[in-house]
């Protein structure tokens, strides 16, 4: 091994590199013919728009584990990667890299451009993975722009539309007005926002006293909208206005007052308009009672005709001088601030807007409960998770919208006839096809024999492609020859792993449910693995408005990367973790110690590969074979806890194992016998290789650079060609059904940091010799005493048959403060002086003093052991310990 500290700069790129030059992670089709040995991961494309952030490297890292884990668990196991550079995200990153806009651009020109900047995005977004170590298959990657995505995309629409899954309709959808598309409902948020509401006087229509009444709102620019007046059927005291009209102040226009039990009779006056569209409601009204349709505000978010003289404003604007207007006219009763919750587009934070428009949808709502029950098919990593799943279905409100009115985007394969309107869809054998450059595959309709066509000009939701990620890595096509839906990789589906974050479930997860059963009639995932955000060490959520965001790049400039894998295994799957350098040094150190651990193996043992002892489980010591049976118990928890995906547990017992069990105690052990025997001690050599190799193999799915590292330098076997022994291609450690007196040896261990503790305490080094030591432990310590004996440089160790006498001596009584000071009051003084003059008696668990009786849940006793004897007494935990030093 190299002399000196470990060098993680130079050693983690240069891994990095290799790993990827000679394929080491490529997943073997030739021995992937059992889906049963075979573990696919349906890995996330992350959307090309930007750096890499911490999230990416916290959920990548996660999946990592995952999949190094079950490689060398014996599975053939498929990481792909992917590149999500179609729709709004890369849309968006292009207009702002150029600064350009879409509109300005014919659509094919503008996807030009669109993909030269996402490639450059791609390519550094591909290093950057690397970079985490992350063992991807880079054979197996895929841009959802891509043509072959592009066909499965436009087939899933297709094969949709043949199921009578699809349509086209003309209704009220929910639209943003910064990105002049219709967006679907899982592409909103709520959001609290600042607002006012105004009280204003409406006439009532056809009243020959001039009566009034008032209406709330937080939305005066859609008074021109307006096309109802509710009240609520209970209301009894506005009852006698239903069956009246209503005048619009301003507008003059007049209205029809309803009664409808949706009005929410606690908020404003209990009386409220509907407007075509301000909300959900004035949807349910609008189809329920068959309104009129006003639409005030257009695509951009600008006051139509039908607003009069404020056509051409903005509602933002207009809203402000309706309300001028509406005070000068004396109709303005009110204007109070207020903070509501407001539905955002989550791109952009745009309050949406709900507008007529021609969209195409996907039937969702009459088969929510199927797709529920495909959601518990699923095992959920972690279980709570699943509840995020159901709340979403079951506030389902709207089929899925499809459609987008932008420029990056797959199109869809639909032309119009120019007369009817008659729908063509592509032949499946064409796709992919682009209807605005493309011919449709008939030559008249036929519906009514017309010749010409209009082609669709919008595109696919970013979501309905997304969502056939397990197909498009399966290989799912169409074989026009059979007839049927074929998979290039049938062995990959049902896929055994689908990894992301919590806040996509709706979106992604939820969405590739969907396509995949339908199309296959499947859950698509044997597992989820869903993890938390990545929070501040304040544990709030990472903005640049706060100036809280922590870049990889910045953390990978000063700490390994092995060191961010370790702090990545911090918390439970699915709960946030916050970032702290705490966790990256005590990975740094880790990391370190493994080194250093390493060196000192490899001078007591020499050339692992060469000069390992060939011994029997019998040739061994009771101390060798306990340490064994240990790491054996070890091994399968570690294999239990990565199984059900506990990687902070697994990380943990494994560090705490290694650090204090191997280095701390038996190293040392070991390191003498070594160094003091006359041939060596080929029992302790043969442990300290056995034991040091399987540290390695557990610790590499972790920690992927330092692993390899010593694993290439101490075990790995020498190989012609290009090809190289890779630790992560070696099997999972089974246990090696070592048997040892278990009670005993962690006794043992007890006994040495006992004295360890006992030397560093007086400042004694810890060769200093002491005079004689009596041990007393469960089990047959004295099988240990030799080791104990000679690593801590005992004159003589006796191992007792029976336990010295120790008295147990109460040292002190804690008071439960927050129940004893409500229950007892100002006899708490009288309870505290007894106790400090040590006037009191404990008996049947109860505490007399001062008069009083307390139970045992308002006191706790202190207690301290006691030895009267000869020598000293030291209380580690599973042993008894007496000195006898210069006596």
């Amino acid at each position: 091994m190299p002399s000196g500290d470990y060098d993680p700069e130079t050693t983690e790129p240069e891994w990095q590199r290799r790993w990827v030059d000679q394929e080491t992670y490529a997943y073997d089709e030739e021995a992937a013919t059992d889906p049963n040995t075979v573990f696919s991961i349906d890995s996330p494309p992350p959307t090309v728009s930007g750096d890499l952030h911490m999230g990416h490297l916290y959920g990548f890292t996660l999946q990592d584990f995952v999949a190094r884990f079950e490689r060398m668990n014996g599975e053939t196991t498929f990481f792909p990667f992917g590149y999500d550079d179609n729709g709004i995200a890369s849309e968006r990153l292009t207009e702002d890299e150029l600064d350009i806009r879409h509109q300005d651009f014919e659509r094919r020109e503008f996807q030009r451009k669109c993909r030269e900047v996402c490639a450059n995005y791609e390519e550094q977004f591909t290093e950057n993975i690397q970079g985490l170590g992350v063992s991807v298959d880079w054979n197996h990657t895929y841009q959802t722009i891509e043509p072959r995505v592009q066909r499965i995309s436009q087939l899933s629409f297709v094969d949709l539309y043949e199921q009578g899954r699809e349509y086209r309709e003309k209704a009220p959808a929910i639209w943003c007005p910064e990105c002049e598309t219709a967006i679907s409902q899982v592409e909103t948020e709520d959001d609290e926002q600042d607002s006012h509401f105004h009280d204003i006087e409406f006439p009532v229509g056809s009243s020959d006293d001039d009566e009034t009444f008032t209406i709330s709102t937080t939305r005066p620019e859609l008074l021109p909208a307006c096309v109802a007046v509710f009240v609520h059927p209970d209301d009894d005291e506005n009852q006698h206005l239903v069956g009246e009209s209503a005048e619009i102040p301003l507008f003059g226009h007049e209205v029809p007052i309803l009664a409808d039990d949706g009005v929410d009779m606690e908020t404003g006056s209990g009386i409220v308009m509907c407007c075509t569209f301000g909300d959900q409601n004035d949807i349910e009204w609008y189809q329920i009672h068959d309104l009129d349709l006003r639409v005030a505000i257009d695509e951009s978010g600008h006051m139509t005709e039908v607003a009069g003289e404020y056509e051409g404003m903005h509602s933002e604007e207009a809203g402000e001088a309706i309300v001028e207007d509406l005070d000068d006219a004396g109709a303005l009763l009110d204007r109070r601030a207020i903070t509501h919750t407001v539905n955002v587009h989550e791109r952009c934070g745009t309050s949406v807007e709900f507008l007529v428009t021609e969209q195409w949808y996907i039937e969702m709502l009459d088969r929510a409960d199927e797709y529920l029950e495909a959601g518990r098919e699923m095992e959920w990593f972690p279980e709570k998770m699943f509840t995020r799943y159901e709340h979403w279905i079951e506030g389902l409100q709207w089929d899925w919208l499809i459609s987008r009115q932008r420029s990056s985007g797959i199109p869809f394969p639909v032309w119009y006839c120019a007369d009817c309107d008659e729908e063509v869809i592509a032949d499946k054998a064409d796709l992919p096809v682009d209807p605005l450059s493309d011919d449709p595959p008939v030559d008249a309709c036929p519906a009514c024999g017309h010749d010409e066509f209009v082609p669709e000009d919008d595109v696919l939701d970013t979501w309905a492609t997304s969502s056939l990620t397990p197909l498009i890595n399966a290989g799912w096509d169409w074989d026009d020859e059979a007839g049927e839906f074929t998979m290039e990789h049938p062995e990959l589906y049902r896929f055994d792993m689908r990894p992301q974050g919590h806040d996509i479930i709706s979106f992604w997860l939820f969405h590739t449910v969907v396509k995949c059963y339908e199309h296959t009639g499947e859950v698509p995932f044997h597992e989820t693995l869903i993890n938390g955000m990545v929070l501040d060490e304040n544990r709030e959520a990472m903005s640049k408005s706060k100036g809280n965001v922590v870049l990889p790049k910045e953390v990978l400039a000063e700490y390994p990367v092995d060191a961010a894998r370790f702090w990545a295994a911090g918390s439970a799957v699915g709960d946030d973790l916050p970032y702290n350098e705490k966790g990256l040094r005590a990975g740094e150190k880790l990391l370190q110690k493994l080194w250093n651990a390493s060196k000192l193996v490899e001078s007591l043992v020499g050339d692992a590969r060469e000069d390992r002892p060939a011994l029997a489980h019998e040739d061994l010591r009771e101390l060798d074979r306990w340490l064994l049976a240990e790491l054996d118990d070890l091994t399968e928890t570690l294999t239990e806890q990565l199984e059900n995906r506990e990687f902070s547990k697994a990380r943990d017992d494994l560090r705490g194992f290694f650090w204090h069990t191997f280095c701390d105690d038996y190293l040392e052990v070991a390191k003498t016998r070594v160094r003091e025997a006359e041939d060596d001690d080929p029992a302790a050599r043969y442990t300290l290789s056995v034991a040091h190799e399987r540290f390695l193999t557990l610790f590499a799915p972790m920690l992927a650079h330092v692993t390899e590292e010593l694993w290439q330098d101490m075990y790995a076997e020498e190989r012609a060609g290009e090809d190289f022994d890779s630790i992560h291609l070696r099997e999972w450690p089974e246990p090696l059904g070592v048997e040892a007196d278990h009670e005993a040896g962690v006794a043992a261990m007890s006994v040495v940091g006992a004295l360890r503790r006992y030397k560093s305490e007086r400042g004694l080094p810890l060769n200093a010799e002491v005079d004689r030591v009596e041990v007393y432990g469960a089990g047959d310590l004295a099988a240990f005493a030799d080791d104990i004996r000679g690593v801590m440089n005992v004159g003589d160790l006796a191992v007792l048959a029976d336990e010295p006498e120790i008295e147990s001596v109460v040292t002190g009584i804690d008071l439960d403060y927050a129940q004893v000071g409500p229950q007892y009051g100002e006899r708490v003084g009288d309870i505290e002086a007894a106790i400090a003059s040590e006037d009191y008696e404990i008996a049947d668990g109860e505490l007399r003093v001062a008069g009083e009786t307390l139970g045992a849940d308002l006191f706790e006793v202190e207690r301290e052991r006691r030895y009267s004897g000869e020598g000293e007494l030291l209380q580690p935990e599973d042993a008894v310990v007496i000195v006898h030093d210069g006596e």
